[in-house]
Formats: C-alpha cells, sequence, structure tokens
C-alpha cells in the first residue's frame, strides 16, 4: 500500500520503558487520480494526489481493486509494518570538499597557510584537463533520498498520523512518499 504525507516533526515515543525517536507524518486521505493498466499503457501504477501534489506508485502484480476517486489513508498501515519512504533531503548550499565529499584536507605544517581545507590537486598529466565527475566543491543536497525498511511505530487513524520510527529526509513540510514494504 502507497500513500503521500508531509513531514511534521520528530519526536519520541516511549515502548517497553525505553525511548523510540521517531518522525511523525501527517498523511491525510489521499485520492488516487488516475490508473495505469499494462494492456493499455506497459505497466501498472496508481497515481496519488494530496493537494496539488501527485506521486505515481508501481503496483506490478498486485491486485488492490481500487479505482479512480477512492481515498487512501493511514488505516492501510499497521503498527509493526515496514515501510521505505522517498522525499527530497534539506539543501546545504554550495560547500567545500571536506564536508561535501569527507576529505582530510592538508597538512597543518611546513609552510601551509590557508589551505587546510583545500581539494589538493585535480588534474594529472596525461589527460590535461580535469576529467569528468572529479569530486569538487559545489552545491549539496536537495536530492531524492529513499530510505529502506523503517518501522511504523504507531498509527493514529483520527488525526491521520503515521510514527515512523528512525529519521526520514527533507525539512518539515516537505512532502514524503511511503511505501509499505511486500514480504
Amino acid at each position: 500500500m502507497f500513500i503521500l504525507g508531509r513531514k511534521l516533526k520528530m519526536s519520541q515515543i516511549w515502548e517497553k520503558e525505553r525511548a523510540t525517536p521517531v518522525t511523525i507524518i501527517k498523511a491525510d486521505p489521499n485520492k488516487i487520480s488516475l490508473i495505469r493498466a499494462k494492456d493499455k499503457d506497459g505497466y501498472e501504477s496508481l497515481q496519488l494526489s494530496l493537494l496539488k501534489s501527485k506521486k505515481e506508485f508501481r503496483t506490478d502484480g498486485q491486485d488492490l481493486n481500487l479505482k479512480v476517486g477512492d481515498l487512501l489513508d493511514v488505516s492501510a498501515f499497521n503498527e509493526g509494518d515496514h515501510v521505505k519512504v522517498s522525499g527530497v533531503s534539506k539543501g546545504r548550499g554550495f560547500q567545500g570538499v571536506v564536508k561535501r565529499h569527507g576529505f582530510g584536507g592538508g597538512p597543518r605544517t611546513h609552510g601551509q597557510k590557508n589551505r587546510f581545507r583545500a581539494p589538493g590537486s585535480i588534474g594529472s598529466t596525461a589527460f590535461q584537463r580535469v576529467v569528468p565527475g572529479r569530486r569538487m566543491a559545489g552545491h549539496m543536497g536537495v536530492e531524492k533520498v529513499t530510505i529502506k525498511n523503517l518501522r511504523v511505530a504507531k498509527v493514529d487513524q483520527a488525526n491521520n498520523l503515521l510514527y515512523l520510527e528512525g529519521a526520514t529526509p527533507g525539512a518539515r513540510g516537505s512532502l514524503i512518499a511511503i511505501s509499505k514494504i511486500r514480504k
């Protein structure tokens, strides 16, 4: 099963005298806006819409018995289910190579001045150019991130909330796509 939601915040819940970190997702009922069939489109999928956001989920081989206009809500998930969560990571702006790629930086001695976090040599003698794919400073974040195998810690059907154990990608208020993992 699938659902779209908005990330509210991180919190914690107590289970058996143990604090469990959770991400709270507000998943209002999603409307099925489009169904693709294998014979017509070449694959099977559902398109869900939440306010102005739309996302398509593949349903190859699943028998869901749904039609356009049906609503999906958090009642499709149970405590203990494992889910896959996708979202867009927070933007980090322009970053150097030490933060972006984990470079060690240069030596702190032997006449080095203002070169502690520099990338070092970026070229080679054979090609006389910078090779494509070279790890350098640049924009970091704002990428699609998928985290698999998060556990549903709690389902609040009255308020349309899902409590997922652990952290999910994105800032508060960002769109999150949640898919139940089939066993």
